[in-house]
């Protein structure tokens, strides 16, 4: 990726994983499929299963060599979010609802207006929190033990 790449970064991503999107450019022009991976660097996508290519990988001792078919990555001007509800593609505005929720509404000639929900896949986490204290964690005995009492000064340093 060369620096004028850099200076031209997408801010304001209105495409996510797990999205369904048409693709409006390049071999696979007219279908539809998933975000399986946004790369935010280079303002690129992965569609699911869409814009394979042949890779050759040389074989080592942990792993055997090869033609694989991979996915490569998309341009994200060449996908475009589908609308829910008319199955065309549209662009995505944001509008906030009465009760202050900030929601994905789909814009643009043809469409529906309607909200497009956030993908399911984003609220899995990819590492789960861990459920026991690891040998860096605080004892639950010190985080609940008070240390200084506002009234009496008791815990305040000698300076």
């Amino acid at each position: 990726m060369g620096w004028k790449a850099a200076e031209k970064l997408i801010r304001h991503w209105k495409i996510l994983r797990g999205d369904n999107v048409l693709i409006i450019r390049g071999k696979d022009k007219g279908e539809t499929g998933t975000i399986k991976r946004v790369i935010r660097s280079q303002n690129r996508v992965i569609v699911e299963g869409k814009n394979l290519i042949k890779k050759h990988i040389k074989g080592g001792p942990d792993h055997e060599g090869g033609i694989f078919t991979v996915e490569a990555p998309l341009h994200a001007s060449n996908v475009q979010v589908v609308d829910p509800v008319t199955g065309r593609p549209c662009k995505v505005g944001v509008k906030y609802l009465e009760d202050g929720t900030k929601v994905r509404v789909a814009r643009g000639t043809g469409t529906s207006g309607s909200i497009i929900p956030r993908p399911e896949i984003l609220k899995i986490r990819a590492t789960p929190r861990p459920t026991t204290a690891g040998p860096k964690d605080t004892p639950m005995e010190f985080v609940w033990e008070q240390t200084y009492d506002a009234k009496t000064g008791k815990g305040m340093p000698d300076l």
